[in-house]
């Protein structure tokens, strides 16, 4: 368990532990869903059909349906799977509400603990999917939202198993989110894994998708680096634009999209001729459609693949002179304010009046517990902020103050 939360592996119930065996989460357990052959759970069939027996008395019965309904197009916009209503008690997919022992082997634990469970694909209880009902389910953000939480159940019962990463749907703790887009390119993944496509599914555009243009213009590319998945391999600057990449390092730049095999690679200077090819820092701004590269004490700003006008200088956004280098940068889209990071210390910027914010710099340590050292690079994804710190990237959650996970540098190229 605490390898999977991305915990040190101590065998002991530290705090951390007991803190990540306290939040409310799915009852399914973190371990890989097997058939007795050897081969991943699922249904063999693209029809699936789903009944509700038992309801909640916290929503009306109209509202579970839709919830219910929705929760499953979560699954059938990405694959060729279609779910139908039955009301019969030999559907595929039985949606139950209960309480403690309420028919299977796996009781419940009253509120705020096991909020759901589901089985794999399979006869008889496969497929079925429980919720406590112990718990309080509302259609928004009081209680346990029961379309957020059936989203995830029905992943289990559609075969998929647990995954460590934070921002995927298949997380084991409950976290809200937005009910748009919920799939990550992971779930995708292994939702295509077992079923395939859906026809005419695509991944979401391309936030850079002017760079991919340019690399179907320019022979030569995407760069063969022999080097890309080496065990020690960081990264001098990082940006994320919707579900894309752009990673930095060395005079060259990695280009990916979602969680697709597929990585651009060429030179920096290849693409942005204007720019010095050993950026520091980079982050995007999602509601400019730009993205700023940083070096020195000097900054850029492109848009698609141009760079707009001359480079301007840092302090004009208000750094002290002091200032030379920006470590790292991260826009977080909740705030609105962009994060700069210089040695153990960070400013936050406000991006609505451009402006610095009082009282910073401020120290690290005190507002992001358990980042520690020198930040090579930061970037945002799905909520969470992740840090880069040599060959390895500390996953923080910015609401609960704390890490949930630790990912390799080279995962973001998807070694």
């Amino acid at each position: 368990m605490q390898r999977f939360f991305g915990l040190n592996a101590t065998g002991g119930l530290d705090a951390e532990t007991v803190s990540a065996m306290k939040r409310p989460r799915c009852g399914v357990p973190d371990v890989q869903n097997y058939s007795p052959y050897g081969e991943p759970s699922r249904w063999h069939k693209n029809t699936i059909t789903y009944s509700i027996g038992q309801y909640t008395n916290d929503l009306p019965s109209e509202t579970v349906d839709s919830l219910i309904d929705s929760a499953l197009k979560v699954w059938s916009t990405a694959s060729p799977l279609t779910f139908v209503r039955s009301y019969s008690h030999n559907a595929d997919i039985m949606v139950e509400f209960g309480t403690y022992d309420h028919g299977d082997l796996f009781p419940f634990d009253g509120p705020k603990g096991t909020l759901a469970h589901a089985y794999g694909p399979g006869e008889g209880i496969g497929g079925d999917t429980h919720f406590d009902d112990d718990e309080h389910w509302t259609a928004g953000s009081e209680g346990f939202n029961l379309f957020l939480v059936a989203a995830h159940e029905f992943g289990h019962a559609l075969g998929l198993s647990h995954s460590r990463y934070p921002g995927s749907l298949m997380y084991p703790t409950y976290k809200t989110r937005s009910p748009s887009n919920l799939l990550s390119g992971e779930d995708i993944r292994q939702l295509q894994a077992l079923y395939g496509p859906r026809r005419g599914f695509g991944y979401p555009r391309s936030g850079f998708r002017s760079f991919y243009h340019l690399w179907r213009l320019k022979s030569g590319f995407p760069l063969p680096l022999q080097d890309s998945c080496k065990p020690g391999l960081s990264f001098d600057a990082v940006a994320t634009l919707g579900q894309d990449a752009l990673l930095m390092k060395d005079g060259y730049l990695w280009l990916r999209h979602g969680q697709q095999p597929s990585v651009k690679a060429g030179l920096i200077s290849n693409f942005l001729p204007q720019v010095p090819s050993d950026i520091d820092a980079a982050y995007s701004l999602p509601q400019r459609s730009s993205t700023v590269l940083l070096k020195g004490s000097s900054y850029w700003t492109v848009r698609g693949s141009r760079v707009k006008g001359r480079p301007k200088s840092i302090y004009g956004l208000g750094f002290p002179e002091w200032v030379t280098r920006i470590d790292a940068a991260v826009h977080v889209s909740k705030t609105g304010n962009t994060l700069f990071f210089v040695n153990d210390t960070y400013w936050s910027y406000n991006e609505s009046t451009r402006a610095m914010d009082e009282h910073y710099p401020r120290e690290v340590a005190d507002d992001f517990p358990g980042i520690a050292g020198r930040i090579d690079a930061a970037a945002e994804k799905d909520g969470f902020l992740y840090f880069f710190s040599g060959a390895s990237v500390q996953v923080f959650d910015n609401s609960q103050k704390q890490i949930v996970g630790t990912e390799t540098a080279s995962s973001w190229l998807g070694c």
